[in-house]
């Protein structure tokens, strides 16, 4: 369904064309609808159509609520459309529905449209293209920090530790679910190879937002994978075949604003530009063996503990819980006593709604630290531990379909412990394998791996978690990155 935006403050506009906002949808606000479009007033020398595409947990006025994107591109002589899919689905239905509004939004502005898309959106549109068929309607895509390998975070909400916080808030969903890097690594295998007919334009930030924020602290897990805007590796933004256009000190939000990425991708908008940037191709995603994950269920206290090994410099604690916790608090070897301090909700992300309290030791003492916390209600938590340490390094993690393994030349007497989890078709089913076991094997699909290491590290313990996902094929085969 198309609906015509229509503007409430239209007079301000032409008294102050210099400063007002494109629109003011008031009572005219998009519901968020799935399959509804919106097309923008045109400007007087309208020049190509873009359609405008968001993100997971996201809805068409992600592009004009606390966002000039809309107005910048109205300001520019730009036709605009917006449309509403699934916020909680995979590529697949999202791809499908999108492909047929095209069609739609193709005949009644008469031409080839641009896509600019955030997020997972741009997935949802490669699909669309891909797999469904919509090439014929769109000239070009310029992606936005879109997870084209998947997220790490995704595999983390998915993971044994992250499971009960992930479900009652929510987050367990078709989407985040495809979005594991291990079953984006089987889209990417089904995709890339028919994906060339219609240019593909990627960008990706570097900056997580300010400290305490929840991209912050998203972006302090995904340091351990590589260089990130909170919520999206640099590497796992960049698409086989596509052109990079820019790396930038945008954060996940930042990156979809106007005045941020509007001037740089505009050249592109043109059906006849070209970009001279070489396309990239990206080496298989690492493993991250700076954290420690815990989580579960809590009544009214809970309590976890965890070894900092000797020569860390730093420890970030992040407890995500789902209610306002009134106390959590850090209780070091010796006894010192800090309190983790409340950072807000989290937003539009993998646990949005869950609650930060959030800590930074330096140069922490090793040994044994303890976290524990008081609740008026019965929820779920996540620990998140993140260690700078030159450990991180001299960790090495082999996945095979005979299971994880550890390398290091610094360690000894390894205790390991993996669960496995199956995700097929909605449903679980779970192992747990001591040491190096083989990988479970029930049938094709995404497993999530969870694997605890607690061993000695020049003599002294510490504790890691490894959280991985793979795709094993209909041959019990690991489709790899």
């Amino acid at each position: 369904m198309k609906r015509k935006i229509s503007y409430s403050c239209l007079f301000l506009m032409l008294l102050f064309p210099s400063w007002t906002l494109a629109g003011d949808f008031g009572k005219d606000d998009p519901s968020g609808n799935p399959g509804e479009w919106y097309v923008g007033t045109n400007p007087a020398a309208a020049k190509q159509p873009i359609l405008f595409v968001h993100g997971l947990n996201s809805s068409s006025n992600t592009w004009w609520n606390e966002n000039d994107m809309y107005d910048v591109a109205y300001r520019s002589g730009y036709k605009t459309a917006f449309i509403d899919l699934y916020p909680q689905k995979d590529m697949w239905a999202n791809g499908a529905l999108l492909a047929a509004k095209l069609k739609e939004i193709h005949d009644y502005f008469g031409e080839k449209v641009v896509v600019v898309a955030h997020s997972k959106g741009g997935i949802d549109t490669q699909s669309a293209l891909v797999h469904y068929g919509a090439d014929r309607y769109v000239s070009k895509v310029i992606t936005l920090s879109s997870p084209h390998h998947g997220s790490q975070l995704a595999d983390l909400a998915y993971s044994n530790w992250a499971g009960w916080l992930a479900a009652i808030i929510g987050s367990k969903n078709e989407a985040t679910a495809s979005l594991q890097t291990g079953y984006m690594s089987q889209f990417r295998s089904q995709t890339d190879g028919s994906s060339g007919k219609i240019p593909f334009y990627t960008m990706g930030g570097t900056s997580w937002g300010g400290f305490g924020g929840s991209l912050y602290w998203g972006g302090l897990y995904l340091s351990g994978y590589g260089s990130n805007d909170g919520a999206v590796t640099i590497a796992s933004s960049r698409l086989p075949n596509a052109q990079e256009v820019a790396i930038g000190k945008w954060d996940h939000k930042t990156v979809k604003e106007g005045s941020s990425t509007f001037s740089i991708f505009q050249s592109l908008l043109s059906s006849s530009s070209t970009h001279d940037v070489g396309s990239r191709k990206e080496s298989a995603l690492k493993a991250n063996t700076s954290s420690f994950i815990r989580g579960g269920e809590y009544t009214k206290h809970s309590n976890e503990s965890f070894w900092v090994e000797l020569g860390a410099e730093r420890i970030n604690i992040d407890w995500l819980a789902t209610n306002a916790i009134e106390d959590v608090y850090l209780t070091s070897p010796d006894g010192e006593v800090t309190e983790l301090k409340p950072s807000g909700k989290d937003q539009g992300s993998y646990f949005n709604g869950a609650f930060h309290h959030v800590g930074t030791v330096e140069n922490p003492i090793e040994g044994e630290w303890k976290v524990s916390s008081l609740s008026k209600e019965p929820g779920a938590y996540l620990l998140n531990v993140g260690f700078t340490s030159p450990l991180n390094d001299d960790l090495g993690v082999t996945t095979t379909e005979k299971g994880v393994s550890i390398q290091s030349n610094m360690i000894s007497g390894v205790t390991q412990h993996t669960m496995f989890e199956f995700y097929p078709k909605g449903k679980t089913v779970s192992q747990s394998v001591k040491g190096i076991g083989a990988m479970l094997n029930a049938g094709e699909g995404t497993y999530n791996l969870t694997t605890d290491i607690e061993s000695d590290y020049k003599g002294k313990p510490f504790n890691r978690t490894i959280i991985q996902s793979v795709y094993l094929n209909q041959n019990g085969q690991i489709v790899k990155q």
